[in-house]
């Protein structure tokens, strides 16, 4: 059995994490890359939506896992992301999430700080 990917790129959440007391009180905007392994099963052959991973669920729940728990690394962040991607769905067998934050607090010129996590399933 083979897998094919379903990437959601550059989703975009205002939220509250960071280690900096700043960050928790003002918030900022986080942009994240999903990658999702997903199990072919059926889906390529019988062109069925319901026997693929429905990536307006999985936009959902990235968006409840940024915008609702405050994690003070970007790292924790995109973990917490592909765990729960995977406990969603059994059909995905890796999830690889990249967190970009361009409100970094430190005295440099940068466009953002990127961390990328991969969970399997």
């Amino acid at each position: 059995m083979g897998t094919y990917t379903i990437t959601l790129k550059n989703c975009g959440f205002y939220a509250r994490h960071g280690a900096f007391e700043q960050e928790a009180t003002l918030g900022q905007r986080f942009f994240v890359d999903v990658v999702m392994h997903v199990a072919a099963d059926e889906a390529l052959e019988n062109d069925d939506v319901e026997s693929t991973v429905h990536y307006g669920i999985a936009y959902e729940i990235v968006e409840k896992v940024v915008t609702q728990n405050r994690r003070n690394l970007i790292e924790a962040l995109a973990r917490d992301i592909a765990v729960a991607l995977c406990a969603w769905s059994p059909q995905i067998k890796r999830a690889d999430i990249t967190v970009r934050k361009p409100s970094v607090p430190i005295p440099g010129i940068l466009d953002y700080a990127e961390v990328r996590v991969e969970h399997v399933a």
